[in-house]
């Protein structure tokens, strides 16, 4: 027996030449079918590149579009001449002019022995179907489209609208099932000559030649009906992206089509010389019985299509900025964000760092200058300290610095007196971890040299600020890892607070503390807070600090803690 080739061509016809000499010298037999958008010129060229092969022929040429009958038609054509000028054939293979067969024919042709009786075709119901692209499932059955989608793209949504609108629905020929599935099939002569024969062709012609994307409905809906024994899959590689494209394979793609154990690929680039020379070089090895395996190179092309949507953590391309809502991790690695921890320690930034080995910055947000750790002013990725180009794009800001410097956990202050540009990138990044100290903002107006009145103003707009941000942070279902306490119950107990931000950010390496940082004088700071009161603004988020309670006694206390290391 032999194995028929069918081969739909309208563009690199020198390759598709080359592939059809490689099927043809090897017995088996190839029948073209030219575009007829392809010019006479150029397809006269082709049959002189193939002359000298006595079992190849050409069909009847169509003026092929895509999603239209015209690719049904061409398929019949170029099929009745196969099954008419060679009846020695068993088995017809469609194919492209951009597909290439990835194995020896005799290992094709021997598996097609094997299988004498069954018809590979993928042909599955529209319910069975996840990946159709467009949002035409049923009612590319019940609709009609007379107008090229490609070509006509406003007069088809138009119409596709008016049928809907009016109702207007077609009924589906009895005794048959729409099924879909690739165009790229394989089936036995009995089948296919089923097909093109059946008593009913004419109705199901005339039916189909409206349907939208006919050539992945056609034989996969008639085979159906006449075939004995449908394997629903196909022997040809065709894997596609997220917008229905196929994806495209290069020279450097040689070993993942090779480890597929398909028999044919498609689609080749026509520039693709290393592809070309090593799938149709004569075969260096007996014939295997691998069973066609696509499920093996199947995580390549996962992993492709999420870097797409997805692209990395923390890498914005150039080429598209993708939706918030489709992936948790906004930066590259994790970081920490301690909101009041300097307000309430001195050389809060020098002990985290001291005792974490992190890179610990200030308040990298501050109006009017970013406090990169040390006081540089450029760091690594050029990422200069002006506050200009920070907020041009502060997301991108954040998420630049910390994919320039992942592997080196960093850690930055952030208060409600800095620009509040970030918050929804924070809370909703489950690489970050989110420290805060309510109401600490209070520390630094009591300690800063101006006039009553306008630290009660700068207190009210604080409380405001860090209320807002607070609000969003205790939202359900955030990502990230959020610590809230007032300032009164962080007081109450520093030492457990402290070892618990140290041990999320080194899970690995937990040690207790043995000293905290020094808290900030606080003398007369109860005095200060009910002075806000008496003027009207009430400090609720500091907590309920104690009036006469000496905030550095909790230090002392907790020094008897059996777990403190002396």
């Amino acid at each position: 027996m032999s194995l028929g080739i069918l081969m739909l061509v309208h563009t690199d016809l020198d390759r598709a030449a080359q592939v059809a000499r490689y099927w043809a010298s090897n017995g088996n037999p190839v029948v073209f079918h030219v575009d007829r958008k392809v010019s006479t010129e150029d397809e006269k060229e082709l049959r002189k590149a193939v002359s000298d092969l006595d079992n190849i022929r050409f069909s009847q040429r169509e003026d092929c579009r895509w999603g239209t009958w015209s690719l049904v038609a061409a398929t019949q054509s170029a099929a009745e001449l196969m099954l008419g000028e060679f009846p020695t054939v068993r088995h017809v293979a469609l194919t492209s002019g951009s597909c290439i067969p990835l194995r020896p024919v005799e290992e094709l042709v021997d598996y097609l022995a094997d299988h004498p009786r069954t018809d590979f075709i993928e042909s599955v119901t529209v319910e069975d179907v996840p990946w159709t692209i467009g949002g035409l499932h049923h009612e590319r059955f019940t609709l009609r489209f007379p107008f090229s989608w490609k070509t006509h793209r406003r007069s088809f949504d138009r119409f596709v609208r008016l049928q809907r609108r009016i109702g207007l629905k077609r009924r589906v020929p009895t005794g048959i099932l729409p099924h879909l599935g690739s165009q790229w099939w394989c089936l036995t002569r009995d089948t296919l000559a089923a097909i093109l024969s059946h008593p009913r062709r004419a109705e199901f012609d005339r039916y189909f030649k409206t349907v939208w994307i006919p050539d992945e409905s056609y034989f996969q809906t008639l085979a159906r009906l006449v075939a004995p024994r449908i394997e629903s899959r196909t022997l040809t590689l065709a894997k596609f992206d997220l917008q229905g494209k196929p994806y495209v394979f290069y020279d450097d793609h040689l070993q993942l089509l090779r480890r597929s154990d398909c028999f044919i690929a498609r689609k080749v680039w026509p520039q693709a010389d290393r592809l070309y020379a090593a799938f149709l070089a004569p075969a260096a090895r007996a014939p295997q019985k691998t069973e066609p395996n696509p499920q093996k190179i199947d995580r390549v092309f996962t992993s492709a299509s999420e870097r797409r949507t997805l692209g990395r953590p923390g890498l914005l391309m150039q080429s598209r900025f993708p939706q918030d809502s489709w992936q948790v991790i906004k930066t590259a690695a994790p970081y920490s964000v301690f909101q009041g921890f300097t307000e309430l320690f001195e050389d809060f930034e020098l002990w985290l760092s001291r005792r974490t080995g992190a890179q610990v910055h200030g308040h990298l947000f501050d109006w009017t200058r970013v406090q990169y750790a040390g006081g540089e002013k450029i760091i690594k990725g050029g990422l200069s300290d002006s506050v200009d180009i920070r907020d041009r794009n502060p997301t991108s800001f954040l998420t630049s610095l910390i994919w320039n410097t992942r592997g080196e956990r960093q850690c930055f202050q952030y208060a409600p007196y800095d620009r509040q540009a970030i918050n929804d990138l924070v809370i909703w990044d489950s690489n970050a971890q989110i420290s805060v100290i309510s109401g600490a903002w209070a520390i630094k107006l009591f300690r800063a040299s101006m006039d009553f009145e306008t630290k009660r103003k700068e207190a009210a707009w604080m409380q405001r600020v860090e209320d807002h941000f607070l609000e969003r942070l205790r939202m359900r279902g955030l990502p990230a890892r959020i610590r809230i306490w007032t300032l009164a119950d962080f007081i109450d107990d520093p030492m457990e607070h402290l070892q618990g931000i140290l041990d999320e950010i080194e899970p690995s390496a937990p040690r207790r503390l043995a000293e905290a940082p020094k808290m900030v004088d606080l003398a007369g700071f109860s005095v200060f807070l009910q002075q806000l009161k008496n003027a009207g603004m009430k400090p609720y988020l500091t907590g309920d600090f104690p009036a006469e309670v000496d905030p550095r006694a909790a230090l002392r206390h907790n020094e008897t803690k059996p777990y403190l290391v002396r």
